[in-house]
Formats: structure tokens, sequence, C-alpha cells
């Protein structure tokens, strides 16, 4: 149900000016260095979702300064203590686009994307935009997470994600996905160059014959590790001149073009891939909420610091800025604090 605490009650905000952060790695959130146990977080959720109207300032306290191994533990305790999922209490106590991105960051990583593949894959306008989910969580996250996301999908939907993209797409793009989800890459830094530039030469074929969906581009994009491939797009524009999206886009405009170069920009540059999902999701008329969110949501742990480099390299103008301009309310503060900025 949607908060009238604004409106009609005085509840004090739950922010502490005088607590400290910490940010790890490459991502943007934003995590207390003293973290309350699980279960001083559960009762002040707890608490944000009785009495009149909720709390949404202290969900957003609680849960946005939180990284996934501490949520994971909050939904473990609330559950123990309460007797609920705090994913059912936060469906029964939030709407809208400020409640979709909320649980869905509460989710486990590999459930969220779960989740997402399968509204993909049974959405009835299905286009190659709604199978970005599935190219992200197969060519732009860890080769554990990929595992761990087929893992979900079965015990959540009773058969694998493989079966539902053989059954909802034609031919040459199931080819390719089915060979992204089941890969298993080797996850370390190794290169052999012969191997990059003679596979170079197979892509470059298969481009000019507009065999796209070749078996030789499934094998080589489906079980190359990232720096292997990254070295074998850096020798196909060395030694046919143009970078290889480049020329896929000049052999045309189908589904199956744009699916390969969503592909290989996954693979190439991730920070590039999402800056430009969240540049396409707020530019122009309205905004798409879903792709925002899961862009934000998806990267916030990860590379967000250099999602926003590259968003500022290609838009010329802040991420942060634009993500404020364009949103309002509880779910542009949540947005905000997942970027490490101040409501």
């Amino acid at each position: 149900m949607k908060s009238f605490k604004k409106l009609f009650t005085s509840k004090p905000k739950t922010h502490n000016p005088q607590s400290s952060f910490k940010i790890g790695g490459m991502g943007s959130l934003k995590v207390l260095d003293v973290i309350p146990s699980p279960e001083d977080d559960s009762h002040k959720l707890k608490k944000a979702f009785q009495g009149f109207g909720t709390d949404e300032d202290a969900i957003i306290e609680i849960l946005g300064h939180r990284d996934a191994n501490q949520r994971k533990k909050i939904r473990e305790t609330y559950h123990q203590l309460y007797n609920e999922t705090l994913i059912d209490a936060l469906k029964s106590e939030l709407s809208g686009d400020f409640g979709k991105a909320v649980i869905l960051w509460t989710y486990d990583p590999s459930e969220r994307d779960a989740r997402l593949a399968n509204e993909a894959l049974k959405s009835k306008k299905k286009g190659i935009k709604h199978l970005e989910i599935i190219v992200e969580m197969s060519c732009a996250s860890s080769p554990q997470h990929v595992v761990a996301v087929r893992q979900a999908y079965c015990t959540l939907f009773d058969h694998s994600v493989e079966e539902d993209i053989v059954a909802s797409l034609p031919p040459p793009l199931r080819k390719i996905l089915v060979g992204l989800v089941t890969s298993y890459r080797y996850d370390k830094e190794v290169v052999d160059t012969d191997v990059a530039n003679l596979e170079a030469d197979r892509l470059h074929e298969a481009i000019k014959t507009k065999d796209f969906a070749h078996d030789d581009v499934v094998f080589i994009l489906s079980t190359r590790n990232f720096y292997q491939l990254r070295t074998t797009f850096a020798c196909y524009k060395k030694k046919h001149g143009n970078p290889i999206d480049k020329d896929i886009e000049k052999s045309g405009k189908g589904d199956l073009e744009s699916l390969l170069r969503m592909v290989i920009l996954c693979i190439d540059s991730p920070e590039k891939h999402f800056a430009e999902v969240v540049g396409t999701s707020i530019i122009g008329l309205g905004t798409d909420e879903d792709s925002l969110t899961r862009a934000i949501i998806s990267r916030a742990e990860i590379d967000m610091m250099k999602v926003k480099s590259e968003y500022l390299n290609i838009y010329k103008s802040s991420l942060d800025d634009a993500v404020t301009g364009d949103t309002s309310g509880d779910y542009r503060n949540f947005l905000v604090t997942l970027l490490g900025g101040k409501i």
C-alpha cells in the first residue's frame, strides 16, 4: 500500500549525518563502517512497516546501505523473527517503481536475475531489448553467477532457462542465447594471441557471409574467457580495419545482428553497455524505469563507478544528475542512495 506518512505523520528521518561509509571496489554502494546486527535491522524494518503509513526513509537507509551478503542475513533473520518473508512484507507495503526497485535489490542477485529473465522470456511484446537481461547475466557476470542464476531459475519455475529460451525464441536467436547461458568460462586472465588471430578471421568470415549463427561464432563467443575475447576483438580491428560491432552493424539491422552487437559490447566493455542502458532509458520522451532500475541495481556493487565514467564520456553529462533529473520521490531517493549520493 502506498504510504501517507509524509502528509500525516512526523516520524523523524533515520539518517544519521555522523554515520561513516565505505565503498568497495568499483561499486557505488556505500556500506556503513560499523554494521548493525541483522536482528537490529530486522526490528527497524518491522517498525517501518507498522503503524499508519510506511517509513520509506528507514527502508532506504537500511537496505540501501547493505551489500548482498548483509541483505541475505537480514532476509533470513527477518523470516526467523516474524514468520514471514521480508520480500512479502515489502510487497505488502510498497508499490510502483520504488517498490519494484527495493524488492529487486532485496532478492539474492541470482534469484533477481532468474526472475527478470523469466519475465523477459514470458513477455508478449518480446524484442531484442527485452533479452538484455539474458545477455547481461551471461556476458557481464562471473561464471559462478551464471550457474547460480540457472539453478535459481529451475528452483523457481520448475524448468530451465534453456527450455524457455528454446520455447519462446526463433532458432538463430535461441542458438546463440542457449550457448551463452550454458557456458562456464574460465575466469582468469589467460590469453593466446595465436588463437585470437585465428578466431578473429573466423568471425570476419562469418560476418562477411552473414552467417551470424555459425557454429564457430557460437563456440567462440560462448566458450572463450572474457580476456581472450577482448584480445580477439582487438585483433579483428587490427586485421580487418573496423571494430567487429561496426562490421556487424553494416551487415544489417535485424534482430540477430542487434543481439550479436549487444553480446560483443557486454563482453568487450560492460561499463559502456550499462552506461548506454541508463542513457537510452532516460533520454527522450518518457522514462524506461525497468531498464534504469535493472542497470543501477545490477551494477551498484560491481562497477558503477566505471559506468558513471563511461556515461560521462558518451553523453558529456553526469549519470547521477541525469537520474536525479528524470526520477522523483522515494524511487529517486533509493536510486541516488545506490549510486552513492546523498538524499
